[in-house]
C-alpha cells in the first residue's frame, strides 16, 4: 500500500488548512487504495481568525500541529519526524494556513520564506524522484522552494494574474488552468490544481483534487 504524506497547516480556511480540500484529498487517497500519512509543523499559527466574522481574534494563539490534528482525527505526526524515506509521495492542501503558517507568502509575497521543515521534506521528496502535489495556494511553496533550486517547476493556481506573477518571480512557471483540471510537470513530478482559488462549488474542487491524487499515485 502506497503511503502518501499530507502536510497540514492548521484547521480552517482563513488560518489553517482548507477543510474541504483536505478531506477531499484524504478521501481520494483512501479510495485509491493508498494510506494517508498526515503531518504538520509543531509551531504557533500566524494568528487566529474568527471564521464567522473573518476577523483576527486579539490575544488568542493556537498551535498548527494541534489544530491540524482535528482534521486528521488525532492520527498525525510532527513534520520534523517525517523523512522522504517514510512515504512514497507528498501532497499539500491549500487554505490560508499554507501561505501563513507553512510560509509567509500571504504577508511577504515573492519575498516570503518557507518553514525549514516544510522546505526540507519537499526537497527530500524531489531529490528522491518521488511525486509531489500542491493544491490551491500551496503551489506558492513549490515555486519558492524549487525556484530557489532553479528547477523551474510548472505549476498553477488557476488564473489570478497577480498571484501567478508572484509565483514566477520566485522561479516557477505558471500555467493557467480551469478549476476542474490539473497541471502536471513531468520533469519534476509535480501536480497542481486550483481548487478553491477558483472553485465556487465543492464538486468543482473535488474533480481537480481527485485527478491530482490519481496522477500523484500513478507517478509512484
Amino acid at each position: 500500500m502506497a503511503k502518501i504524506g499530507v502536510i497540514l497547516s492548521g484547521c480552517g480556511v482563513y488560518d489553517g488548512s482548507e477543510i474541504y480540500e483536505t478531506v477531499l484529498t484524504l478521501l481520494a487517497i483512501d479510495r485509491a487504495g493508498a494510506e494517508a500519512v498526515c503531518m504538520a509543523p509543531d509551531i504557533p499559527q500566524m494568528h487566529v481568525i474568527n471564521h464567522l466574522t473573518g476577523e483576527p481574534v486579539a490575544g488568542e494563539q493556537r498551535n498548527v500541529l494541534q489544530e491540524a490534528a482535528r482534521i486528521a482525527r488525532g492520527k498525525i505526526s510532527n513534520l520534523k519526524d517525517v523523512k522522504a524515506a517514510d512515504i512514497d509521495a507528498l501532497v499539500i492542501p491549500g487554505g490560508f494556513g499554507a501561505a501563513k503558517n507553512l510560509c509567509d507568502f500571504a504577508v511577504k509575497g515573492s519575498d516570503c520564506t518557507v518553514n525549514p521543515e516544510v522546505a526540507r521534506l519537499m526537497r527530500e521528496i524531489v531529490q528522491a524522484k518521488k511525486p509531489l502535489a500542491a493544491i490551491c495556494i500551496a503551489p506558492a511553496l513549490v515555486a519558492k522552494v524549487l525556484g530557489e533550486d532553479r528547477l523551474l517547476p510548472e505549476i498553477t493556481i488557476g488564473s489570478d494574474q497577480g498571484t501567478a506573477q508572484a509565483l514566477e518571480a520566485m522561479g516557477g512557471k505558471h500555467v493557467t488552468c480551469p478549476v476542474r483540471e490539473i497541471v502536471i510537470d513531468q520533469k519534476n513530478k509535480i501536480i497542481t490544481t486550483p481548487a478553491y482559488m477558483l472553485a465556487g462549488h465543492i464538486s468543482e474542487a473535488a474533480d481537480g483534487i481527485e485527478k491530482a491524487v490519481k496522477s500523484l499515485i500513478d507517478m509512484i
